[in-house]
């Protein structure tokens, strides 16, 4: 699972149904470019934090504190989550069926913090780590994980059946979390979906690697979308994806930490 190029969210569809390379590409510019269109005051504050991180990135500076970021997260957690707050806009809706053959709406989550990502269901890359984040986040939740859901929808049009989403998530023991979600359905409605959250999928045949837009979006009970973040892998001189022991515990505390944030 790798990042190609991005391109800038649509409105909402209709319910539809760098040793070796540090980090991908970044998703900075896309969200400014997004923002830019809402205009107004969140433009502006995302705008201070993308420059901020940037600079401070190329030139080693003092992290300045992100705005709009929870008093709870860290500066450095939030840079190394490359942590937004995002315009509270209504969560693109979505009817998909998961991993045990259940349908699965967008709106039935309402009163429940929803912590979202996309992943390949034949993934050997970043999607195993994301998946042993959402675990050690979900643990970290504690008494509050009872309000917070964790939802994946699946971006491999050739492996899109039920069988799929349910095997990966028997290997990666997502099934481990109770309120987990590995959503799939036709292409056509996942292609949607993939839109709607900007997310950018490309998959040339059903032997080769599935690329796409690597994104956590943490929205709140009333369906708004609040934060995003955006995971991120090193490789190893064999080209094996892996992550400091470190880094995960920090991004799964960073993940609890934000659902937490806007959990009721």
């Amino acid at each position: 699972m790798s990042e190609p190029g991005t391109t800038v969210r649509p409105g909402p569809p209709e319910e539809a149904g760098e040793a070796p390379a540090r980090r991908r590409i970044r998703r900075s510019t896309i969200l400014l470019v997004a923002l830019a269109v809402v205009g107004g005051f969140a433009f502006a504050t995302v705008f201070a934090y993308g420059v901020s991180r940037l600079s401070a990135r190329s030139s080693h500076q003092v992290q300045y504190r992100p705005a709009g970021i929870p008093a709870s997260v860290s500066t450095s957690l939030a840079y190394l989550m490359q942590l937004s707050p995002v315009p509270h806009h209504p969560a693109p809706p979505f009817t998909l069926t998961d991993q045990a053959g259940r349908p699965v709406s967008m709106s039935a989550f309402r009163g429940k913090t929803v912590v979202l990502t996309f992943m390949d269901s034949h993934c050997t890359d970043i999607c195993p780590l994301v998946s042993r984040e959402f675990i050690g986040a979900h643990k970290d939740l504690g008494a509050a994980a009872r309000n917070v859901v964790f939802v994946a929808v699946n971006v491999n049009p050739y492996h899109n059946k039920v069988s799929d989403v349910a095997s990966f998530s028997r290997a990666q023991r997502l099934d481990s979390i109770g309120a987990w979600y590995f959503v799939t359905g036709p292409v056509a409605a996942l292609r949607s979906i993939w839109n709607a959250y900007q997310v950018q999928v490309e998959a040339p045949s059903r032997n080769a690697d599935v690329l796409h837009t690597s994104l956590v979006y943490v929205i709140d009970k009333n369906g708004r979308e609040r934060y995003v973040a955006e995971p991120t892998v090193d490789h190893t001189k064999k080209g094996a994806s892996y992550l400091p022991p470190g880094q995960l515990a920090a991004w799964s505390r960073g993940i609890a930490l934000v659902a937490r944030s806007v959990t009721p």
